[in-house]
């Protein structure tokens, strides 16, 4: 059985969200309940959005868990010997119900999180993880899911249902099921506390982003802000009631626009304070306590499974294996950003200097400064890329690029019910037959977390039936005036076309069982696909067609795409030394954290910091109290090192197209066939080998990042 977190199945269906629930084909008879039922309709059925409440939640979820018992129970009761049929398939078909519902809940818990849902997620999240427990200590249906794994290599299974046995076994074995009755007990208890801090740090850091913000008074607070941002930050304060002010959300959609063109250093101190403080001011949405007590859980609880640490637990199911073999490529890399990073720095005080500033930089000046050294270095400044990077385009680019690519055809549909009037819907198809929808929500908004990601509705399989995949993709741009285009930076854009890539990823999916399919695969290679679809964004035939003037419509002009592949590593050092130090704090933090003593986050930050020799200039990415990646949920502890591990893939197999062509169709199809199409039916290091020829050169990431 599929279940509803991360920490209960190897899929990654929810980019970034840390819950998931994979799909199933099959289930009871109808109920008359939205949220339990199959999903029906034309484009091979669709939730239906415009008959679910959030009030109906709670009860579908309490008879969705009665279904999925039932279904166990008649798996784990069976008197049949156990076999690959009756065991492992059937497990693949148990719980549709419950997956239905615990993906609207997903759902609404990520976008739709007003107080009510709130409330239902606190209460419902010890409940549902005890109910994963509750399935995975079953001790009549592990012991039929080991029996088939012991003799799985003489039962004749093709290769993608022996893969299949031996990953629900590993999962059952990684998350306790053949642990004693009072090893069961505790692992019960602690991952219900750790479900509810879960839910209490990202519930404390959504209430620190909607009650604060930078509140603009006057023209004068505007200063060096662009037309566009100014439109935006006006919009956003009317719909917070703060008519005739400007209003700077306190997201990074928002404030790292303000903090890279505003002039007003006072304010952009006051915006960046406000920002990295999230979960850190102390009072009720303060999170280091939070922290503190996770930290002290997933101690214990690995501990329990028989791994050393957190970080051991959580690199073992992982293509680095260890934490010390995903440090060891975080140091390679994090030298060389150091050394740059200083170059950066001292660039920018050249600059303040020759205008007499009068101050060194901080950290509230590193974006302003870096865009006046990308002028004066390149000729470039993020305004002028701006009006040529139009949302609606650049969704155009996305489609039209992998279209070329993979044969994709996307078409939007009408009269889809959906949660929200900003989400719209399409039809994926290939050569005329469905491949999937997806639903794209690209708006920030109240209730809404942060950031952007990637959420799969349905899993492809095709155990008894073909059943294609519904995925989404959510992000958090700020619309400015009524009917007036959104316009983004380049950042931003790359972003897009990143998420898209897991978009692309699950619709692409060509496996069997759902548990395999998709973006099902080890989180260091997840990634991968996404972080390998930014390189799309850049090439002249999109930005030729896509990237057009917001009031000419002219399309950008050579030399500006001259500009930004010149500048392609610019602020490099600053990039990766604001990532890397989130990635090596998560690593090492989890390696130091016991059982026996709380650690305080953020003094452990500032140990960590002055360990690596952190420019006091540049601050972690994520700090400890708004890491959402790491203490929102299991799918990313320990393991924020993953983007770089799928870096150093990406830009070793990007190699491919850029000697065959980025758009060479027959590099395409070998990358169709051999990494997007195959979920977890085959490892990924033999995936990845299949279309590169060769395991991975890591030489390539330090080229691709101007460090080699």
């Amino acid at each position: 059985m599929h279940r509803r977190t991360f920490l209960k199945t190897a899929a990654a269906t929810a980019m970034l969200a840390g819950s998931t629930f994979p799909g199933f084909s099959l289930a009871a008879a109808a109920s008359g309940d939205p949220l339990l039922d199959p999903w029906t309709g034309d484009h091979g059925g669709f939730p239906p959005f415009d008959k679910i409440t959030g009030a109906a939640l709670k009860p579908a979820l309490t008879k969705g868990m009665e279904l999925a018992r039932a279904d166990i129970a008649g798996i784990a009761d069976n008197a049949e010997a156990p076999s690959f049929a009756n065991t492992l398939v059937a497990l693949e078909h148990s719980g549709a119900s419950y997956d239905r519902v615990g993906r609207i809940y997903n759902i609404y818990t990520s976008v739709l999180n007003d107080k009510e849902m709130q409330a239902l997620d606190a209460e419902m999240s010890p409940i549902l993880a005890a109910f994963d427990d509750e399935i995975t200590q079953n001790e009549k249906l592990f012991a039929r899911i080991k029996a088939v794994y012991d003799g799985r290599e003489s039962a004749g299974l093709t290769p993608e249902q022996l893969r299949l046995v031996e990953t629900v076994y590993r999962n059952y074995v990684r998350y306790g099921a053949a642990l004693g009755a009072t090893e069961k007990a505790r692992l019960k208890d602690l991952n219900q506390q750790l479900a509810t801090l879960y839910t209490k740090f990202g519930q404390n850091v959504l209430a620190d982003e909607e009650n604060d913000a930078l509140i603009l008074e006057s023209e004068a607070d505007l200063e060096g802000l662009s037309d566009s941002l100014k439109a935006a930050a006006k919009a956003s304060a009317e719909a917070r009631s703060q008519a005739g002010k400007w209003l700077i959300a306190n997201t990074r959609s928002s404030m790292e626009p303000f903090l890279t063109f505003s002039t007003r250093r006072d304010l952009r101190e006051k915006g960046w304070r406000m920002w990295v403080g999230r979960g850190d001011k102390g009072g009720a949405t303060d999170n280091k306590t939070v922290i503190s007590d996770i930290l002290v859980l997933r101690s214990e609880r690995a501990k329990l499974l028989g791994f050393p640490t957190h970080a051991h637990w959580a690199t073992d199911n992982n293509m680095a294996k260890t934490p010390d073999a995903a440090l060891d490529l975080m140091m390679k890399v994090w030298t060389p950003a150091a050394a740059r990073a200083r170059v950066e720095i001292a660039d920018m005080q050249a600059i303040a200097d020759a205008e007499k500033a009068g101050f060194a930089i901080e950290a509230w000046d590193y974006r302003f400064y870096a865009e006046k050294v990308r002028k004066a270095k390149y000729d470039i400044d993020e305004n002028e890329v701006k009006p040529y990077l139009q949302l609606d385009k650049i969704r155009e680019g996305m489609f039209w690029a992998c279209g070329e690519l993979y044969g994709l055809k996307f078409t939007k549909l009408e009269g889809i019910p959906v949660y929200h009037a900003d989400v719209t819907v399409y039809e994926v198809s290939r050569d005329g037959k469905r491949v999937g929808l997806w639903y794209f929500d690209p708006y920030a908004r109240g209730g809404k977390r942060s950031g952007a990601w990637m959420n799969s509705y349905r899993t492809q399989e095709r155990v008894t039936e073909e059943v294609t995949p519904i995925v989404s993709n959510n992000s958090n741009f700020v619309p400015g005036a009524a009917g007036a285009p959104v316009l983004m930076s380049w950042d931003d854009a790359s972003t897009m076309f990143h998420e898209f890539g897991h978009a692309l990823h699950g619709l692409n999916s060509n496996v069997t069982y759902p548990t395999l399919a998709g973006t099902a695969v080890k989180r260091d290679f997840v990634e991968f696909p996404s972080q390998i679809n930014e390189h799309w964004l850049p090439t002249p035939e999109v930005l030729n067609k896509f990237a057009t003037h917001a009031e000419t419509g002219q399309p950008m002009p050579a030399e500006l795409l001259a500009k930004i592949n010149a500048a392609k590593n610019s602020n490099q050092g600053f990039v990766t030394v604001e990532y890397l130090s989130s990635a090596i704090y998560d690593m090492k933090i989890h390696l130091a954290a016991t059982a026996e003593t709380k650690i305080d986050p953020d003094a452990f930050e500032k140990s960590c910091m002055d360990e690596l020799g952190m420019p006091k200039e540049i601050v972690m990415r994520h700090r400890p109290t708004q890491f959402g990646h790491t203490f929102s949920g299991d799918g990313y502890s320990a393991g924020y090192y993953v983007y770089l591990w799928a870096d150093a893939l990406t830009a070793d197999a990007f190699g491919v197209f850029e000697e065959k062509g980025a758009y060479d169709k027959a590099t395409a199809k070998s990358f169709l066939d051999n990494i997007l199409s195959v979920g977890n039916s085959i490892p990924p290091d033999e995936a990845f080998r299949r279309f590169r020829g060769r395991d991975v050169d890591t030489q390539a990431l330090m080229r691709d990042r101007g460090f080699a």
